[in-house]
């Protein structure tokens, strides 16, 4: 015991420096003791420069750097420089201007030139520039309409008149008893009528251009895009919810007086609403809401339906659907558009006619769990990747249909599909070249922890390696695709900015250096990533921390990421920068640490992603067992000896491990859980268990709450008291639970003024020293006895 004691000292209070090199008060510093890592990297329109947002020396906040050829290290931007390179810049291929906006005003700039000229300001902010097909035509959006600028010209037309609210009578003449009374009994009242129609005659004998007002009431006017000839412009109507969002209290506050929030709305089908989409016919002045009633399967019912309908005759009704915006191809001869159904089962992709307000389907995809993967978006409102080639008649879109999201264009002439990728690893991210005629894309085609650069030409579909290198690539193509801007990053190394040729297997030149001194004097683990085998046979990949031999302890503790759909078993940089050096600390103790990539993780296909529909601690938690089974049977530890730890969802699988599996883990710290599903949000927990009036038991199987009077082992459970993910209120409802069961075992540490990503070094330290003293007092006093 006394050994135990003086090791915790060692670690809390830094007494001395010869216990081991980390202390948790400098780790959990995180950046700053790290260093600051180069974000947002970009190129200047000339190619000559790059940017990125830095803060190599510690300051308060990050700056913009630049670096172009002849600079030995990057350099800060001036203020305007700065700013300017961070413009969402629009050009066509080969012009010379460029349009942007700042502050809700429209600019031009020549890139020959380097000189920037105001276009168009108001008061009322202007949004979402668009070029049209012609040069020197832009749209943007001011107050829900679409004004077309023509720069030869300096014109500027309003070519749409949307309204929120109802016309007036002044808008449109409504009969009624009363008025038709009126006109029948009085002569005066006809007198009037009849000068009042004479009048409106004459006035529209001469037709105003000016588009007439369209009215679209109480709903989210959304999604409003002009085609590039300026024909027509579309938009989508969506019903607002009447689902109420939750409050949160903030008790720290500046003027010593409580605050309210509003955060979330929690998952509920009546978050599902109706949603429609319209056509504006720019030269009628019509607008038309188009009717998806003839998609294949709009009205097919979700499988687990079954489970609590009896009866089969139910009447069969369409789904509720989402639109995107459509894409163009450049001369706007073809609009295409996808459609999700609202329960996110169901993806469409279609041809628009927009002269005629119909459409043709392209595609159909189906998951009886939900829609998603890479280039997926799973949330039935987004749209994924969806694009023209160069010839203006193929698209190329993502699709999981193989079980691995891979690339596919499709002719809308010849109505021919292509798969262009193959095989069981994932296309991460498509970037397509400016003739459209190359795809640059990341995969993890080496290794699922990696992240893989090719190109890969339409005509050919070879994919030619570019960076293969074990870790991952964030490439960046200069305007004229000759060189990249590299951000990259392994397993024990942080995030760095380099650049290289764009060529098979180009040697890249480092250009930021952003590791502290104290940070590179101490040794890195890289860890193992291992695979395991589960119950069902899927293998699991996992991040394995080893002991010296000599300083083993026969204790372990498995980590659990967080977000579900989120890969840490990989090999680059992890976004848990702390929990990779707390296990290394943890190693230095004698601890061997899992990390395992648990069903419902990123990078593994769709059947790995989808494990846990409609069982959240199902899968994901058999796994952990597997895994903790796997290293008692492999590396010598002792079973009774193994703890367990996670945040977000690596805190809800903690608890459902010390609660649903109590034998399997001595303790467990659970950060930031979820005890009940059917307390968050909407979208996430929709997708995985359909809805808490849908699909109850789902619900029921998956929630902690329902399970705390099966606890055993020693739980710490930790909580920032103003999270607005996942709400304090979670917490306070499984301890009632406790308390009300009489459990003695368990802890609650509240953190008064953080939410759910912590951002106090003091509240970091706090939390893992808990942490720690937990699996120290839990797993090690057994050596002891």
């Amino acid at each position: 015991m006394n050994k135990k004691i003086a090791v915790l000292i060692c670690i809390f209070f830094s007494v001395t420096s010869q216990c081991q090199n980390l202390k948790l008060e400098d780790i959990m510093k995180g950046d700053a003791f790290i260093g600051v890592q180069p974000v947002n990297g970009r190129w200047s329109l000339d190619g000559k420069k790059v940017y990125f947002e830095w803060n190599p020396n510690n300051e308060l906040g990050l700056s913009t750097y630049f670096w172009k050829n002849g600079l030995s290290k990057p350099e800060v931007a001036p203020l305007n420089e700065a700013e300017f390179s961070k413009m969402d810049f629009k050009g066509n291929k080969n012009s010379d201007l460029f349009y942007y906006i700042d502050k809700g005003r429209l600019f031009s700039y020549s890139v020959k030139n380097k000189i920037s000229k105001k276009l168009f300001q108001q008061s009322s902010p202007i949004s979402n520039l668009q070029l049209g097909f012609e040069e020197g035509i832009v749209f943007f959006e001011q107050n829900d309409n679409v004004f077309k600028y023509n720069i030869k010209e300096g014109t500027i037309i309003q070519i749409t008149n949307f309204k929120k609210g109802k016309a007036t009578d002044s808008d449109t003449e409504k009969d009624s008893f009363l008025k038709n009374q009126q006109t029948e009994l009085f002569q005066y009242v006809r007198d009037q009528e009849a000068k009042k129609k004479w009048n409106l005659a004459k006035k529209n004998a001469v037709k105003s251009d000016f588009p007439k007002g369209y009215y679209y009431g109480k709903n989210r006017f959304e999604s409003l895009k002009i085609n590039p000839n300026g024909n027509y412009a579309t938009f989508r109507l969506t019903e607002e919810s009447d689902v109420r969002s939750e409050k949160m209290e903030a008790f720290i506050t500046a003027d010593g007086y409580n605050k309210s929030f509003d955060t979330k709305e929690k998952v509920s089908v009546d978050n599902l609403v109706n949603s429609r989409f319209g056509i504006y016919n720019i030269a009628k002045d019509t607008v038309s809401m188009v009717n998806f009633s003839a998609l294949s399967h709009i009205q097919d019912a979700p499988k687990y339906l079954s489970l609590y309908e009896k009866s089969s005759n139910k009447e069969k009704i369409d789904k509720l659907i989402a639109v995107t915006e459509p894409i163009y191809n450049q001369d706007g001869s073809h609009a295409i558009a996808e459609i999700r159904s609202q329960d996110n089962k169901d993806r469409w992709l279609i041809s628009l006619n927009l002269e005629k307000g119909t459409f043709d389907e392209i595609e159909y995809q189906h998951d009886e769990a939900w829609i998603g993967g890479p280039g997926i978006p799973s949330d039935s409102f987004d749209s994924g990747t969806l694009g023209f080639l160069g010839d203006n008649q193929t698209i190329y879109f993502q699709s999981e249909v193989t079980g691995y999201s891979h690339l596919y264009i499709y002719n809308l002439n010849s109505k021919k599909k292509t798969q262009l990728t193959k095989g069981d690893w994932e296309v991460r991210n498509v970037t397509l070249s400016k003739d459209k005629k190359t795809f640059y894309l990341t995969t993890n085609t080496t290794h699922p922890g990696n992240r893989d650069f090719y190109k890969l030409n339409v005509s050919d579909g070879i994919l030619q390696p570019v960076l293969t290198k074990d870790g991952a690539h964030e490439v960046s193509l200069s305007p004229d695709e000759s060189t990249l801007l590299v951000r990259y990053s392994y397993k024990n190394k942080p995030w760095e900015l380099f650049i290289g040729d764009n060529k098979k297997n180009t040697t890249l030149r480092q250009i930021t250096n952003s590791t502290t001194e104290v940070f590179k004097g101490y040794e890195w683990r890289t860890p193992e990533v291992i695979t395991f085998k589960a119950e069902d046979g899927t293998l699991i990949h996992a991040r394995l921390y080893k002991p010296q031999s000599d300083k083993a302890n026969k204790a372990a503790i498995l980590f659990v990421h967080g977000a579900g759909y989120l890969q840490n078993a990989h090999n680059y940089w992890s976004n848990y920068h702390r929990e990779y050096m707390f296990h290394n600390l943890l190693t230095d103790l004698g601890y061997t640490v899992l990390d395992i990539d648990y069903r419902g993780s990123d990078g593994y296909g769709r059947d790995f992603r989808t494990g846990i529909y409609r069982f959240m601690g199902g899968k994901d938690l058999s796994d952990q067992i597997d895994g903790k089974n796997y290293i008692v049977q492999n590396l010598g530890i002792e079973t009774n000896k193994v703890g367990i730890y996670g945040g977000s969802y690596g805190g809800f699988i903690t608890l459902m491990a010390m609660l649903t599996a109590p034998k399997e883990f001595a303790s467990g710290a659970a950060l930031r859980s979820v005890t009940d599903w059917a307390h968050y949000n909407h979208g996430y927990t929709g997708n995985i268990l359909n809805f808490p009036e849908t699909d109850p038991d789902a619900y029921k199987k998956s929630s902690p709450l329902y399970f705390a009077n099966n606890l055993e082992g020693n739980l710490l459970m930790l909580h920032g008291m103003v999270d607005d993910n996942v709400e304090y209120k979670d917490i306070v409802r499984l301890s009632q639970r406790f308390i009300e069961l009489g459990k003695k075992k368990w802890s609650l540490s509240s953190f008064p003024v953080e939410a759910h990503g912590f951002k106090e070094t003091y509240s970091w330290v706090d939390e893992y020293s808990r942490i720690l003293n937990l699996f120290n007092n839990t797993l090690l006093e057994k050596q002891s006895k």
